[in-house]
């Protein structure tokens, strides 16, 4: 797939999860701005009423405690807004989204690749694991684990871009830095201190690997 359907497509997706699916979990809740992997896509968990907010695809989607579900097609973050009943969504641009349906596809496979391949990981043997969360900020899927106290605790995650990526990407990032890095070595992420590696379809397996490896050089001595 071309990369501007795609860079496009996430940038519009990243907006609605940022300022349209997560606040509106933090109304909800409070303070939770933490998002998961939805069928299609992504969005809020289960919210205090049984309800959930998210997007599958290109459209917006409510489900409501009962089971009833409503979709409407992406437009804009005021109209998303509107739709979910964001409090204060009326505030927000009412440009035009840009979602291209193949290009939310492969995002939407992504995640789903990467909450599959991040539960084997962490049910596999990694050290200490925190649950898969989709972060808004970052729009990445991601889990920590190993030991902040020895220096081996690490961020692991699947990225579906981002500005030095076009493409979608696994990766891991060490809390402490290793001794050796760049280019030619394991740790061969250049836009930050870690490894990375591409993602593709049915790469369950090789993602699983690939993370294990990163847990086994920095926790053996």
């Amino acid at each position: 797939m071309p990369d501007a359907p795609l860079v496009t497509t996430r940038l519009s997706l990243h907006a609605l999860a940022e300022r349209v699916i997560s606040p509106l979990r933090v109304q909800a809740t409070g303070n939770e701005i933490a998002l998961r992997v939805r069928p299609g896509g992504f969005g809020t968990p289960d919210l205090p009423d049984g309800s959930w907010v998210g997007v599958s695809g290109t459209e917006v989607v409510r489900l409501g405690a009962g089971g009833d579900e409503q979709r409407t097609a992406v437009s804009s973050l005021r109209a998303a807004a509107a739709f979910v009943g964001l409090v204060g969504g009326a505030s927000l641009p009412d440009d035009p989204l840009e979602v291209h349906a193949g290009a939310a596809a492969v995002l939407a496979e992504t995640w789903a690749i990467g909450e599959e391949a991040l539960t084997a990981f962490a049910t596999g043997g990694a050290e200490d694991p925190s649950a898969p969360i989709l972060w808004p900020e970052h729009f990445d899927i991601a889990i920590e684990a190993g030991s902040e106290t020895a220096g081996t605790r690490a961020t692991y995650g699947i990225s579906p871009g981002d500005a030095d990526h076009d493409e979608p990407y696994a990766y891991v990032g060490p809390w402490t830095p290793p001794e050796t890095v760049g280019p030619d070595t394991f740790w061969n992420a250049t836009a930050f201190t870690g490894a990375e590696r591409p993602v593709a379809a049915d790469d369950v397996d090789e993602l699983v690997a690939f993370f294990r490896e990163s847990h086994r050089l920095l926790t053996t001595p």
